[in-house]
């Protein structure tokens, strides 16, 4: 199963030492797979291919705009974080998980369902989402251009014109230690997006951001950060095929960890069975409508 919290906003340096221990807990089988869901301050962070360059200002007005600079081990280049924007850290231990095939998932196909995840989340709200070939995160995609629905509910893959319009709402970069996984996704909501322009995201720089509150028709009828939370929970779990589990603070997950080291059997609430509901748009974009209505074949993304 995927037990799920939201914390709230978490100063980034916290958010490191809260993984890590996560990290050691699913290692040693006292947790199940976790999905940490907050958002951070204003800070950079950098991953292992980053360059210096692709931030954009010195280190003096990064200093003055309360921004800081964090070196990490995920993939990818920098990104940004800040109010407005929910992170999700998936604990999860790959080898519990399965490819289509019934193999074990790879880190690469690991990316590819989160991806899906925040595709299907955008589709809740309303919004066209999909992948761009070769560019990892989840993109709004252009108004023009080709569109082929996936395999999976309601995803799209941008396959021909247009696609120099997608807009950047996901950002993805992970990190693998024995199977364990830590960092993963930052996901636009109300993010203030003239905060990017500190940087070039993820080290590209000829494709916008965006954020949810931007591409809906009306931003009024976003719920609050914690419900989108929730529901980027609800995703997971039916993009991973696994029950999720609302587990109230990370006191009471420790909790469940001292028991499960001591033989106890943990209690578990608030348990949602993958399948139970299906998700409905709060408004379905007349392409969709289009591709349902014409039986298109769903090519794979």
């Amino acid at each position: 199963m995927i037990q799920h919290l939201y914390l709230g906003r978490v100063a980034y340096d916290e958010g490191l030492r809260l993984q890590e221990e996560m990290v050691a807990l699913r290692a040693a089988g006292r947790i199940d797979n976790v999905l940490l869901l907050l958002e951070h301050p204003p800070v950079l962070t950098l991953g292992r291919n980053a360059t210096r360059e692709n931030i954009l200002v010195s280190d003096e007005l990064l200093a003055e705009r309360g921004v800081t600079v964090h070196e990490i081990n995920r993939g990818g280049d920098v990104t940004y974080h800040g109010p407005g924007q929910l992170v999700g850290y998936p604990i999860f231990d790959l080898r519990s998980l399965r490819n289509a095939a019934g193999g074990r998932l790879g880190p690469v196909d690991f990316v590819r369902r989160m991806e899906e995840a925040l595709i299907r989340l955008c589709g809740v709200y309303g919004v066209r989402a999909g992948r761009i070939a070769g560019l990892t995160g989840v993109w709004c995609t252009a108004y023009g251009g080709l569109l082929e629905e996936s395999a999976a509910h309601g995803a799209f893959l941008e396959q021909g014109g247009g696609d120099k319009d997608g807009r950047k709402i996901g950002a993805i970069g992970i990190h693998v230690s024995r199977g364990i996984t830590s960092h993963g996704f930052a996901f636009n909501v109300t993010t203030d997006l003239r905060d990017f322009q500190l940087i070039n995201p993820c080290g590209i720089t000829d494709r916008p951001v965006t954020s949810l509150a931007r591409e809906v028709a009306d931003a009024a009828v976003l719920p609050s950060l914690e419900a989108i939370a929730g529901e980027a929970a609800r995703q997971f779990g039916h993009v991973f095929g696994e029950p999720v589990v609302a587990v109230e603070s990370v006191d009471a997950l420790r909790a469940r960890a001292r028991s499960v080291a001591a033989g106890e059997p943990a209690d578990h609430e608030v348990v949602e069975e993958p399948g139970m509901a299906e998700d409905t748009p709060l408004r379905v974009p007349r392409e969709v409508e289009r591709l349902h209505d014409a039986r298109e074949h769903p090519v794979r993304a």
